[in-house]
């Protein structure tokens, strides 16, 4: 056989319709099509449906703005209530070896008065308090004796803080509370009514930040107590393995938060054949407890910045806390994940680093973001 089919002819009866391409000489040629008459309307092909369908349900790509500045310079440049979502993952308490004090806190209220006058003498809001009555201050001659200094806080109330000298250690700063204190309330300041702060922390000051994050947005308004558990790095013998950070969740307004539950990405259930199939292919909500791998060294997320964290955590907060055209905030920015992961999404980034290898390697990772100095 020389390949092509013989002719068949058309058996008697009706008419038959001809196919739309017809042979002649072998190669398919088109067959002329009628125009559909005015104002009819014309079938789609399957491939554009198809394509224009996948396209509506990706969300636009979000804006991300780089700014190279130091982080509580640049937050209180920005305007109050303009943030549904505060990610921030400070520096760790680690480093060089400085003085170290315990910080106890307890609140003391205030007649409504009193509030109102030093408040009036101190202006309105954290960027323009004095630096002492705005964080912890480090007057070490001050905790030596015992004294007592006073801090305004939100709410109405103010918080005494009673500084003791303990003993000197390693630590990258003369106190984390110096350090951090001021950030928070700046993330107080900047988080919208529906707004949520997560803090991403280790176990060294968990358990301090918590005590000021309590200071500044109120117990009421303390949602979780993330624990991100993975296992990788060095495994000591002298001691349980650290294998977890913590990440604290504090709302702006309790109850009237973003949580999208059902945009959340689900989990496999444990024991999947204890539920039904529905839930099996739908899978469980994720807990207070998320394991997570750290970004694998050969992995497509890899940027060899040394903090990077997994897209798959921020994924997840983003996803939860924030919706569609939102704005993100992270003012310890590092490699960029938040703003990968909220742009991804359809959300507004705002990431803020005092590094230039950090901006380098964002502008790197985010080539449609735009960049500017703090």
């Amino acid at each position: 056989m020389s390949g092509s089919s013989e002719p068949v002819a058309a058996p008697a009866g009706p008419p038959v319709a001809e196919p739309v391409e017809a042979t002649t000489a072998g190669s398919p040629v088109a067959e002329p099509v009628e125009a559909p008459a005015a104002g009819s309307p014309v079938a789609e092909p399957v491939e554009a449906t198809t394509a224009r369908t996948a396209a509506s349900t990706q969300p636009a790509l979000g804006a991300v703005e780089i700014v190279h500045g130091e982080a509580l310079d640049v937050a209180r440049t920005l305007p109050d209530a303009s943030f549904t979502l505060v990610y921030l993952d400070p520096p760790f308490n680690t480093g060089r070896t400085q003085e170290r004090h315990a910080v106890s806190s307890r609140r003391a209220d205030r007649p409504a008065g009193t509030i109102q006058a030093d408040r009036a003498g101190a202006g309105s809001g954290p960027e323009s308090a004095d630096a002492s009555d705005s964080s912890l201050n480090s007057a070490v001659g001050k905790a030596a004796t015992g004294a007592r200094e006073i801090n305004h806080g939100f709410h109405g109330h103010r918080y005494e803080r009673v500084r003791e000298l303990l003993h000197a250690y390693d630590d990258r700063f003369d106190d984390y509370g110096d350090f951090l204190m001021p950030r928070l309330e700046e993330a107080w300041r900047l988080l919208a009514d529906d707004g949520t702060l997560y803090l991403h922390l280790d176990y060294r000051e968990a358990h301090y930040a918590k005590v000021m994050l309590d200071a500044v947005f109120g117990r009421d308004c303390f949602l979780n107590e993330i624990i991100w558990a993975y296992d990788y790095g060095a495994k000591p013998r002298t001691r349980w393995p650290t294998k977890h950070d913590t990440i604290l969740v504090y709302v702006k307004t309790p109850g009237g938060h973003v949580f999208n539950v059902d945009d959340v990405e689900r989990e496999p259930y444990m024991a999947p054949s204890l539920v039904s199939a529905a839930k099996r292919e739908r899978g469980k909500l994720p807990t207070d407890v998320w394991w997570h791998t750290i970004v694998p060294t050969t992995g497509r997320e890899k940027t060899g910045y040394p903090t990077q964290k997994p897209e798959g955590i921020l994924r997840r907060i983003v996803q939860a806390s924030s919706r569609p055209g939102d704005r993100v905030l992270d003012l310890f920015a590092g490699s960029g994940t938040t703003g990968a992961v909220a742009a991804a999404l359809g959300r507004d980034a705002l990431l803020v680093d005092v590094s230039p290898e950090a901006v380098r390697v964002m502008r790197q990772r985010l080539p449609h973001a735009t960049v500017r100095e703090g």
